[in-house]
């Protein structure tokens, strides 16, 4: 394959997924969290916690708070601000725009424990996809990463930390939201994303394809 059309590919193939990336992460967050007043980690349970308290748009709030995070990245950590800002742009509109299926979430009226594991294995997946490629949405796991890679901690150890803080602090403002609930949807956003890095990937051959 010449190096042109893998060129063309590549590209392709990271648009493709981080819209499918980015639909099930809308799916995750408007059909099963919203409906419950259920909280995630990271930017997006800083943006429920917004929405929940002024009806603030998720997606919006979302985009706002990265944006002094993607400064910081693109001042000192490059890699970083060049990996997310697609993701970060492209999930801030898709989550606004699925946010009616919240109210086919209040129909469904699927039990709270249900909706917060469904949530979170779709938000888990939607984020594991876009990994897989090298693709981060940003927001506070990329502060994360920056500060994990500062000190030299495991990456994914400070993001469940900045997570737990997030929804505690969440759940005290938001007396509706379930704190174990939420610890669930945290829970299986790991495992999911977890899961899926860890499929085989293709991408390394593909790279290698275009060296010969």
């Amino acid at each position: 394959m010449s190096e042109k059309w893998v060129g063309y590919y590549l590209f392709m193939q990271k648009a493709v997924i981080i819209v499918v990336g980015s639909i099930l992460i809308a799916i995750g967050i408007n059909l099963f969290l919203v409906p419950h007043k259920l909280l995630e980690g990271g930017a997006l349970g800083i943006s429920l916690i917004f929405h929940y308290l002024m009806d603030a748009k998720v997606g919006l709030t979302f985009l706002l708070i990265s944006i002094p995070i993607f400064i910081i990245a693109w001042n000192f950590y490059r890699t970083f601000f060049y990996n997310g800002i697609h993701g970060m742009l492209i999930s801030s509109v898709i989550i606004d725009l699925l946010y009616p299926l919240s109210e086919i979430g209040k129909y469904l009226m699927l039990n709270p424990l249900i909706s917060a594991a469904l949530g979170g294995i779709f938000i888990g997946s939607g984020v594991g996809i876009m990994f897989r490629l090298d693709i981060s949405m940003g927001g506070v796991d990329l502060l994360a990463q920056m500060f994990a890679r500062k000190l030299d901690l495991n990456p994914g150890i400070v993001i469940l930390c900045f997570d737990v803080l997030i929804v505690s602090i969440g759940c005290m403002l938001i007396t509706s939201s379930h704190l174990l609930l939420s610890y669930t949807t945290v829970l299986l956003v790991g495992i999911s994303t977890s899961s899926i890095i860890s499929i085989p990937n293709k991408k390394r051959k593909i790279q290698d394809d275009k060296i010969n």
